[in-house]
């Protein structure tokens, strides 16, 4: 399984290494094996690759938004059609929760595409608090001398009240989550065959890697290994005017079904037991709480459990559902 799994997501052009496997055996089969062990049977197959010795990744100085659309970031990238024609695919995503907000293929990336496409993430996730790019003209005249003014999204950022940062020149590590997905996101397109002739069939390839990326992939810079989604669409979010320090209000706690089918969670010093079912037994779930309102998000997926109101003077929350299997066939 574990050789199959490592060819099958290769050939698709997904991550296919040991955590990434580790996660499908555990979300999809039900088995745990240690990373270690996939590592020793991938070597054994001749399917692991020597890597390079690369710089540290404690060497870096890390950051990360605290909050959904605390900041968004963006960039675009170069992509080759079948015919030989070039493209540019430009990209907003959420530096706190990865996820990709609009992935957009174009004939030449401009500053009104660059506004358009922004203006359109705010439409369907809202106004962010501030943005992150480099210093293409694209996204700033800054480094052009100030000839001509603002451009068009330095406009429409300064009208909305967001705040605009920028990357360093020569340092694209600043921006790298935006530019570790679009690596992630070319190595899939590279994978399809037969390679897109027109850019309707580029942007249909991008649409159905963005909705796997978000929905359905793993992500291992998340708690548990969530999709993007199950984080994006279910922590509160910050708004123009929000300083990044602000702490996210309500708090999340992580925590794993048990074989009753609850959860615990500590309130004004009590513990209180959770009733989610004993069908869920084992899965990792978010528990979002803001005050005395609960939600159990299933961290892998992002599908509501349960959504309530605590009741202080309760030590064990029922489901107030009847009793019926407890456990799946």
């Amino acid at each position: 399984m574990i050789v199959e799994l490592r060819e099958k997501l290769t050939a698709a052009g997904l991550d296919a290494g040991p955590h990434t496997i580790a996660w499908h055996l555990q979300q999809h089969h039900r088995i745990t094996v240690s990373t270690a062990t996939i590592h020793r049977h991938l070597a054994k197959a001749g399917l692991v690759e020597p890597a390079p010795k690369k710089r540290p990744k404690s060497s870096y100085i890390r950051f990360e938004a605290a909050m959904p659309n605390e900041c968004w970031q963006a960039d675009f990238t170069h992509h080759r059609l079948a015919g030989g024609q070039d493209t540019e695919i430009l990209t907003w995503l959420d530096d706190c929760t990865r996820y990709a907000l609009t992935v957009t293929a174009h004939e030449r990336v401009t500053g009104p595409i660059t506004r358009d496409t922004f203006r359109s993430a705010c439409q369907t996730h809202g106004i962010p608090a501030s943005t992150l790019t480099d210093n293409g003209l694209v996204f700033t005249t800054r480094l052009a001398g100030g000839r001509g003014g603002k451009n068009a999204l330095e406009t429409e950022l300064a009208r909305l009240g967001v705040v605009q940062k920028h990357s360093r020149p020569n340092h694209p590590t600043t921006c790298g989550k935006v530019e570790r997905f679009q690596q992630t996101m070319k190595k899939h397109l590279a994978a399809q065959s037969p390679q897109p002739a027109t850019l309707a069939d580029l942007q249909a390839l991008i649409d159905a890697f963005t909705s796997e990326y978000n929905e359905r992939r793993p992500h291992r810079s998340l708690p548990h290994r969530a999709t993007p989604a199950a984080i994006y669409t279910t922590r509160p979010k910050a708004a123009p005017g929000d300083a990044c320090e602000t702490a996210e209000p309500g708090r999340i706690r992580t925590d794993t079904i048990d074989k009753a089918g609850s959860v615990t969670l500590r309130h004004n010093r009590k513990l209180h037991h959770i009733g989610i079912g004993r069908i869920h037994e084992g899965t990792r779930v978010l528990l979002i709480v803001e005050g005395l309102h609960i939600r159990v998000i299933n961290a892998a997926t992002g599908a509501l459990l349960r959504e309530f109101t605590l009741d202080p003077d309760r030590d064990y929350q029922p489901t107030g559902r009847p009793k019926g299997p407890t456990r799946p066939a």
